[in-house]
């Protein structure tokens, strides 16, 4: 692994971030941390106090700790890998969810875990980390810091999660005998997305499906206020006469597609990240000087609808069914079988 300044390279990461997220979640994987579980800070061992682990490598056969570096504190912290799924499901994921959907952010967070490990080389990592605590690659938040975010309903959240977990031990997707790109999200508009359809690549695993639970969410709609002003300076366009363009395509999952606006074309995902909006699903139109966006989702929609997840574990669907049915074509595997095929193909992911 290249030596490198983590803080130089931040932004680069998070220009360059691609669909493992997500684990985004993006997320960064995941993009998609829940805001009732604010990071706090940690105090753990300086590096200069730490083990420096080597570069993962595709021949490892046995994972016990994973190098985490903790962002706020730039120190590397190793965790016993099942205790560092536990902080990545309990930062991800609300632990009143069912059993169930928390299995399955379970699976996606080890699926994303091994996948990392085996590809290495990761660029926005310092030397000696496996992975950040941060979107870069999953939101990690260890017990304590869980207890201090969580209070009084520390013993019950954490029992859900450690529950989910350890029923879950050691276990990962597979398409292909290949650990996927298991990227998740909050809600959905009622459709996940084609994974071209928000990235540049397919993948066939990640397929646009109907998600009906979602229309219950909190998050399933929201409604914003920009001055034109505003939206002209970020996207850099001039509305003219209050004409605030056209939507001239959506996608398969009911995003926009595609919008020309002052003969200028945008991607939904352009503008949804540049007004930082919660979806790229959104209609809009001028209320005097206001442009008034609503959106339906929120998320990169990508994936596993977490909220889903949450509505077909309460219709009684068990963790294999949610993962399957958010994820084609798919297999559940032992982790370690997939690394001890590694270690003996030397294949690459």
């Amino acid at each position: 692994m290249k030596k490198i300044i983590f803080s130089a390279l931040i932004f680069i990461g998070i220009v360059l971030l691609v669909p493992t997220l997500l684990v985004t979640t993006g997320g960064s994987a995941l993009e998609e941390f829940n805001e009732e579980l604010p990071v706090v800070g940690n105090t753990n061992k300086n590096l200069d106090d730490v083990e420096v682990k080597k570069e993962s490598s595709n021949s490892i056969e046995h994972i016990e700790q994973v190098a985490v570096f903790r962002a706020g504190t730039e120190v590397i912290e190793n965790v016993p890998l099942e205790e560092y799924i536990v902080g990545v499901v309990g930062s991800e994921m609300p632990a009143s969810y069912e059993i169930e959907a928390l299995k399955a952010q379970a699976l996606t967070a080890r699926t994303y875990l091994i996948r990392q490990l085996l590809e290495g080389g990761d660029l926005n990592l310092p030397e000696g980390a496996d992975v950040t605590d941060t979107e870069l690659h999953q939101v990690f938040q260890n017990e304590v810091e869980l207890e201090e975010a969580w209070g009084g309903d520390f013993d019950w959240k954490i029992s859900r999660i450690r529950q989910a977990v350890y029923e879950t031990e050691g276990q990962v997707i597979t398409y292909e005998g290949e650990p996927i790109t298991a990227t998740f999200f909050s809600t959905s508009n009622g459709y996940t997305e084609n994974s071209e359809e928000y990235w540049e690549n397919e993948i066939p695993y990640l397929r646009s499906v109907e998600s009906p639970w979602d229309t219950e969410s909190p998050r399933y709609k929201d409604e914003r206020e920009f001055t034109i002003d505003e939206v002209e300076t970020l996207l850099q366009v001039t509305i003219h006469d209050k004409d605030i363009g056209e939507i001239s395509s959506r996608t398969t999952g009911g995003r926009v597609a595609e919008l020309i606006i002052d003969g200028h074309t945008f991607s939904g995902r352009e503008i949804r990240e540049a007004l930082e909006l919660d979806s790229s699903d959104f209609t809009w139109e001028i209320k005097g000087d206001k442009v008034v966006v609503e959106t339906r989702g929120w998320g990169h929609g990508v994936g596993m609808s977490q909220f889903g997840a949450d509505g077909m574990a309460r219709e009684g669907y068990s963790y294999e069914d949610i993962i399957n049915y958010y994820y084609k074509g798919v297999t559940i595997e032992e982790a370690e079988s997939v690394l001890v095929h590694h270690k003996h193909t030397d294949k690459p992911v």
